[in-house]
């Protein structure tokens, strides 16, 4: 078999859904018969340097000339197309969600990615993404022909149902990088407006992807006077964040766009409800009968789904059990790491033919 490299950025990859499924499809990859060798690109990505796109050029160039190579899209979508071209390599893609339609840069900015994108898109044999909201997306948007398009949607470990706080002050839990994408000034703007209740919320995942965000929500929580209801934890380890799964009573998502959404399917998996957002694919990630879904960006609908999700035990009761009820439909690490390897293998096919 001809040897297969996953070209991902950085070493010190921090606990966020995209890194999670790289670091899944490494580990299970090669029981799906398609042994999968991690190929470090420099850190900088998606704003690569020049050096550091020379520095990428050199390390492909180190792999064999025979050589499959997936690309994580966090590198492939900022990597100049003729680049690409010249790495002389068979190119499968790997897209969580396009890098022009993060929130929180500039629309100069996001009108170079999306075309740089879409240039660098041709290139490739393969392009698999993790819902099919993004693929219809990439068909539409950028190009991307249906046949060269494969939807392996990340998986979810089975887990015991939540058993919540045992309190009458509704314990929250949101997951997710303090970034501009993940809508927080949204949610801690909505929650200010419900002081009359009782509640506090957690919301874990790392502090230092967009520095700037993380001083403007805490300034924001400052002013509210939300300091102690409203926690910023950071980062956390596995086994505390199972802790905050358990703990919790409800789980929010206020994201502007989702390539998936990875923290919702984990609290399905509990049988936690929700209060979400439908942007990008949470509108279908998230089942109908286990959350209030609003639109992205509406404050006002947002903090009245709290509301009414806060104040209605029955309603809480009836979405966790509608939640704790999907879980048999969701698919599996196994079952995501099966369809990647079967597209390495195909890809292959191909080129011998």
């Amino acid at each position: 078999m001809r040897p297969v490299f996953f070209a991902i950025p950085g070493d010190d990859w921090p606990a966020t859904g995209g890194y999670v499924y790289n670091r899944r499809m490494l580990d299970l990859a090669p029981a799906a018969g398609v042994p999968l060798r991690h190929l470090a690109l420099p850190g900088s990505y998606p704003a690569p340097t020049d050096a550091d796109l020379g520095e990428t050029a050199r390390r492909v160039a180190a792999t064999p000339r025979n050589a499959v190579l997936m690309i994580d899209g966090l590198a492939f979508g900022a990597m100049p197309p003729d680049l690409i071209g010249a790495l002389d390599r068979t190119i499968v893609a790997l897209v969580h969600h396009p890098l022009g339609l993060e929130n929180g840069i500039s629309p100069e900015r996001s009108r170079w990615l999306v075309a740089n994108e879409t240039a660098a898109l041709g290139f490739a044999q393969a392009v698999i993404v993790t819902s099919e909201t993004t693929a219809r997306t990439l068909r539409d948007d950028f190009a991307v022909p249906q046949a060269k398009l494969v939807v392996a949607e990340p998986g979810v470990e089975r887990a015991p149902r939540a058993r919540g706080s045992g309190s009458d002050a509704i314990a929250m839990l949101a997951v997710g990088s303090l970034v501009p994408r993940k809508g927080y000034d949204m949610l801690i703007d909505a929650l200010a407006r419900m002081t009359d209740i009782r509640w506090s919320i957690a919301i874990a995942g790392a502090d230092d992807r967009s520095p700037e965000t993380t001083t403007a929500l805490r300034a924001q929580i400052a002013a509210r006077a939300l300091g102690d209801r409203i926690a910023l934890l950071g980062p956390v380890a596995n086994d505390e964040l199972a802790r905050l799964y358990d703990g919790a009573d409800l789980f929010v998502i206020a994201s502007h766009y989702e390539g998936y959404g990875m923290a919702a399917t984990e609290a399905l998996a509990r049988g936690l409800p929700l209060v979400s957002t439908t942007g990008g694919a949470l509108a279908e990630t998230v089942p109908d009968d286990a959350a209030l879904k609003v639109a992205a960006g509406d404050a006002d609908a947002f903090a009245f789904a709290l509301r009414s999700m806060m104040t209605d035990p029955a309603l809480r009761r009836r979405c966790a059990d509608a939640a704790f009820a999907s879980v048999a439909t969701l698919p599996r690490w196994e079952d995501a790491a099966g369809r990647v390897a079967r597209t390495l293998a195909d890809v292959m096919t191909r080129d011998m033919r």
